[in-house]
């Protein structure tokens, strides 16, 4: 009896967990809606616009320097002024050109003196060569000698006329009315000819730098249309138009650099050296939609392209063609709709008509993507 009851209650324990087992697999088959990332594809266009980091610049940046050498003795600006047109930024030591401007005004003083005595003795030389008293050739010679005279004096007086604006090139002024951008340069150093104390940076446009990608050049012109993000205003956008393209792209970064110019309406409203973000609406003359470059799947055969869609709450596999490779996305056309829900992520995992949970990017429940999604019982 003792024997029997143990393999009665064996059996009933095998029983017990065949049941068990049982029931776990039925709940294994009511498994949780696996979550997934969606997006919606975009078309060309504004909600279509490309970013790209800038900072704002002036649209003429000039280098100030002297034009001639010395040593910088006064700084009167700093980086930051505010500068009027004419206005003294820095002075040399004008002694080294006031001692040139005295030498040059000798010369000239000594040209015209030995113009004065050629100019005497040739009117001498005219009366005698009338008078048949010198030879016509010692007349030419006297001729000859005025006019290298006159020569040597209007020589020397353009090299006085030079020194003496050298002389005033030891005050260095602003060209036109702006803010100095950089000071390169301190009162006690020794400068050439040329080299750059302060960068100006002109009243008037202002404008974005930005840098065009490689891949995606062909796709802005001169004249595109363009929106402003500053770093310090999010979520208000400027208006401006691109206005200058690079024809060749740097040789390190392999990107064109490319200037934004704002419209004179929001000049006031941005500051020099500001970060800003460059909004650029995408070519879309064929009508595609653009997704993620993550969304994009191949096939059941391993070769065409498709992309998974949430649609009732389950996963569907939507075939597409695929366009040009861009660094963050890829237009797509086919059967993909703009409202549908596009799984950005985790698309190699799905099986088509798996239960799918949609989520956004912040992990927040997608309701759209879910309403026609059946109860479950």
């Amino acid at each position: 009896m003792r024997n029997g009851f143990g393999l009665a209650g064996l059996t009933a324990m095998v029983l017990a967990v065949a049941g068990i087992s049982g029931c776990g697999g039925k709940d294994e088959a009511a498994a949780v809606p696996r979550p997934v990332w969606v997006v919606q594809p975009q078309a060309g266009g504004a909600d279509g616009a490309l970013a790209f980091p800038g900072e704002v610049h002036a649209r003429e940046e000039s280098p100030l320097s002297f034009r001639v050498g010395g040593k910088l003795v006064r700084r009167a600006v700093d980086a930051g002024a505010r500068v009027a047109q004419g206005q003294v930024l820095a002075e040399l030591d004008p002694a080294d050109q006031a001692l040139q401007a005295q030498a040059a005004r000798a010369q000239l003083a000594a040209a015209e003196a030995e113009l004065a005595r050629s100019k005497g003795d040739l009117d001498r030389y005219a009366k005698l060569v009338d008078q048949q008293l010198v030879s016509r050739s010692t007349y030419d010679a006297q001729k000859a000698a005025y006019e290298a005279a006159a020569g040597q004096a209007r020589a020397a007086r353009a090299q006085w006329d030079v020194t003496r604006n050298q002389a005033g090139y030891t005050e260095l002024r602003a060209p036109r009315a702006g803010v100095i951008a950089s000071r390169q340069a301190e009162a006690g150093q020794v400068v050439a000819a040329g080299q750059t104390i302060f960068v100006l940076a002109a009243d008037g446009g202002r404008e974005i730098a930005i840098d065009l990608p490689e891949d995606r050049i062909r796709q802005f012109k001169v004249g595109d249309a363009a929106q402003v993000e500053l770093w310090s205003a999010p979520g208000r956008r400027l208006p401006g138009t691109i206005r200058e393209i690079a024809p060749a792209a740097d040789a390190q970064t392999r990107s064109f650099a490319a200037r934004v110019a704002l419209d004179p309406a929001a000049l006031g409203e941005v500051e020099l050296g500001q970060s800003a973000r460059v909004y650029l609406a995408q070519s879309a003359g064929d009508g595609s939609l653009h997704v993620p470059l993550s969304a994009l799947q191949l096939g059941e055969d391993g070769a065409a392209a498709t992309v998974w869609v949430v649609r009732a709450g389950k996963a569907q596999r939507v075939p597409v063609s695929a366009g040009t490779f861009g660094t963050e996305s890829v237009p797509v056309s086919g059967a993909l709709k703009s409202d549908d829900w596009v799984v950005a992520a985790g698309g190699h995992l799905l099986r088509e008509g798996e239960p799918v949970a949609p989520v956004d990017r912040d992990n927040r429940p997608v309701a759209a993507a879910r309403a026609a999604q059946p109860k479950a019982d």
